[in-house]
């Protein structure tokens, strides 16, 4: 075997591109709450060429799912440690109030903070993220403010959630590495913000796209009309109103 066929930059003579060369893939986490699925319908619309792969990570992993290289781009809940990272924040969240099955906030549509002073409020972070806090209170150990879409996301069984007023909210944003920015992330991160597929800042709008070629005119050559001797003298009347035309002398 010669020195260039061991060469691991050697022709893929099938397939006529570098044998080292893989097909790329986007990969994006989400945290509970996030739901990416209409992101996902309008990438495959977009960029069926390019692979798109997600899955959820906790709170606690969705800068680490950033740092390790294993997902390109992550739905974050604010706030987040920004060094190294671009952010763009997308949209706040509602919070509420969950409490176990048959507690008196339940005959409420909304609950104001002011009034949860006497209630036992329990840490979600300390009890281990919020399935397992949810768990807890359906217990009756005590009460939990979590965004409505995570409280509708883990649905445990006894528990009773409603809005809370007076609270500060949260916010979902998206963040990647600052460095590893390139024309892929850029076509996502437009979907994300809304952007058409006709948008000039979308990197697939800015791609030549092949001229078409206009169509044959298959009618043929057109072919004048001979014109049409007039049989009559124009009527100097026509047009005229009743009675317009001016009478001579007799």
């Amino acid at each position: 075997m010669s020195a260039e066929d061991e060469s691991p930059h050697a022709r893929d003579e099938t397939a006529g591109t570098p044998a080292e060369a893989e097909e790329r893939e986007l990969r994006f986490a989400y945290v509970p709450g996030v739901t990416p699925g209409k992101w996902i319908r309008r990438w495959e619309e977009r960029m069926p060429d390019v692979p798109l792969r997600s899955f959820m990570s906790d709170d606690g992993a969705q800068l680490t799912v950033l740092h390790d290289g294993s997902a390109d781009l992550s739905f974050v809940r604010l706030p987040v440690e920004r060094e190294g990272l671009s952010v763009i924040a997308l949209y706040e969240e509602q919070p509420v109030v969950v409490a176990p099955k048959g507690h008196e906030i339940s005959v409420f549509e909304e609950v104001a903070l002011a009034d949860l002073s006497a209630e036992t409020l329990l840490d979600v972070q300390e009890l281990g993220g919020p399935e397992m806090a949810l768990k807890v209170v359906a217990s009756g150990a005590g009460l939990v403010i979590l965004p409505m879409s995570v409280a509708r996301h883990f649905n445990v069984k006894d528990t009773v959630a409603r809005k809370l007023t007076g609270a500060p909210g949260t916010e979902i944003a998206l963040a990647w590495p600052s460095d590893t920015t390139d024309e892929v992330i850029e076509e996502f991160i437009g979907i994300v913000r809304g952007r058409t597929a006709a948008s000039s800042r979308q990197p697939s709008a800015q791609q030549e796209k092949p001229k078409r070629e206009p169509k044959p005119d298959r009618r043929g050559p057109a072919v004048k009309k001979p014109k049409v001797a007039q049989r009559y003298a124009p009527n100097p009347d026509k047009g005229r109103g009743k009675g317009s035309r001016k009478k001579g002398k007799r």
